[in-house]
């Protein structure tokens, strides 16, 4: 038999410390973690449905569901394990944490381990252990952009349900370009990859000029329409329209994926479409990129064939490009869209609430 589920309900203190616990930047990530799976387990979800929503094992929500109710705040810190004592008191343990997150040294952007070794007067394999121990690299930085688009919310379940739920008799197609993709020759032959060595190139390049690949992918095939144009006007994405349109079956209505570019917005693209009452445009929000799935292709391309290449002319490149389009399409596989709207307006939410500023 299962066993019962252990039921938890929290005091308000309770549920204020949790809270903090979770956005706090100075929490170990792990306690935090602890933290979100009290709190979502006590609005009175599964613990399945907690194991999906943090993207953790059902086995860890239950773990620390049991502690809680039988220890409640204390059941999340790890217990004491055996071992040598250790030589660095609590105090100057979070004087380290403290410093790394909240300073700067005075040389330099970041705090190296041995610089905070010196600053803080201890080992430099004691601040490595001490920056492990509690997820912290200073030496590393991501990068990240969120929409502002007043309509994100909107149109986030536009494309999405696009995606999941495709209209039937109509082709769903994400469109976008690839613009300025360089001929790019080096300087001297490259060297081949041998047993021990891996392959060489030297750094410096000749350009031969450059080209704007325009790509149409359907999401129910995989298949691609693409073409190469010498500009990325709306004189070209004119003609590029006109090349998706001798592409699909007339019996079909069309739904287009595309972005905010101006190029997109035109006089002439608008005045294209409103002939075209079988075609639907179905914008992205800004700064959303990554909700096109024809930029998916473009990363293929770019990773397997561009990036390598070694093109004299740009008349060889077009040709290449050209080449690894048809290829594609003789075996295409389709992109699997796993996310639903939901699962990604909560991602973001909870992005916002953890990198909320303390004082927001």
């Amino acid at each position: 038999m299962a066993r019962r589920m252990a039921e938890l309900v929290l005091s308000e203190a309770e549920r204020t410390e949790l809270k903090q616990l979770s956005s706090r930047r100075k929490t170990a990530q792990a306690l935090a973690l602890r933290a979100r799976i009290v709190l979502e387990c006590a609005q009175g979800l599964e613990n399945q449905e907690v194991a999906a929503s943090l993207g953790v094992a059902k086995n860890t929500v239950g773990k620390w569901r049991r502690r809680f109710v039988e220890r409640r705040m204390d059941g999340l810190h790890d217990e004491p394990r055996s071992g040598a004592p250790r030589s660095i008191e609590d105090d100057r343990i979070e004087a380290v944490i403290v410093k790394t997150l909240e300073s700067l040294p005075g040389n330099a952007t970041h705090w190296s381990s041995r610089g905070m070794a010196k600053a803080s007067g201890i080992s430099v394999s004691s601040v490595q252990r001490i920056w492990r121990a509690f997820g912290l690299q200073p030496h590393r930085i991501e990068t990240f952009k969120l929409s502002t688009d007043p309509d994100f919310v909107a149109k986030v379940r536009d494309v999405v349900g696009l995606y999941v739920a495709p209209p039937e008799h109509a082709v769903v197609l994400c469109v976008d370009e690839k613009s300025q993709i360089q001929a790019l020759d080096r300087s001297q032959p490259m060297l081949p990859m041998r047993p021990g060595q891996v392959a060489r190139r030297s750094h410096d390049y000749k350009r031969h000029g450059t080209t704007s690949l325009f790509a149409a992918l359907d999401v129910a095939t995989g298949q691609v329409i693409g073409k190469c144009y010498g500009r990325h006007r709306a004189t070209e994405f004119r003609k590029f329209l006109d090349e998706i349109e001798a592409n699909v079956p007339k019996g079909l209505e069309v739904h287009l994926v595309w972005d905010n570019y101006a190029t997109h917005k035109t006089p002439l693209i608008r005045n294209w479409l409103a002939k075209r009452p079988r075609w639907h445009v179905h914008p992205t929000p800004t700064s959303a990129s990554w909700l096109n799935q024809v930029e998916r292709f473009f990363a293929l391309i770019t990773e397997r064939k561009i990036r390598r290449g070694i093109y004299r002319s740009v008349a060889a490149l077009r040709a290449d490009i050209a080449c690894f389009i048809e290829r594609h399409n003789l075996d295409p596989k389709p992109f699997r869209w796993t996310k639903s709207a939901d699962d990604i307006l909560r991602s973001i939410e909870r992005f916002c609430l953890y990198n909320a500023p303390a004082n927001a």
